[in-house]
């Protein structure tokens, strides 16, 4: 099996800084792109960052310049530092991993379990 454990929400003033952490687990062969996604209340979720196993990126426009995704390939680890957080960015943020499994080479994408951001003063 795989899992994803997310860490590294809070509580935060506008204009404060977070940086949350996805460390993927199990039997894992490879991991493929790895990304973080969002989630506030009445809203769609939506791809926030997203980068590859070579290290390309994208960013949703509304973070471009506040967010940097990185990722550690040893530590099957993938990061979303934030930086001047605005109101607007409360949600749930979770992480997605598009795995290849030792068992069988099976490939799929799996989820965190969720972590709750609340930018706020």
């Amino acid at each position: 099996q795989v899992q994803l454990v997310e860490s590294g929400g809070g509580l935060v003033q506008p204009g404060g800084s977070l940086r949350l952490s996805c460390a993927a687990s199990g039997s894992i062969f490879r991991i493929y792109a790895m990304g973080w996604y969002r989630q506030a209340p009445g809203k769609q979720r939506e791809l926030v960052a997203a980068i590859t196993s070579g290290g390309s990126t994208n960013y949703v426009d509304s973070v471009k310049g506040r967010f940097t995704i990185s990722r550690d390939n040893a530590k099957n680890t993938v990061y979303l530092q934030m930086n001047s957080l605005k109101p607007e960015d409360t949600a749930v943020y979770s992480c997605n991993a598009d795995v290849q499994k030792i068992t069988g080479r099976e490939r799929r994408g799996y989820w965190g379990q969720g972590t709750q951001v609340t930018v706020s003063s």
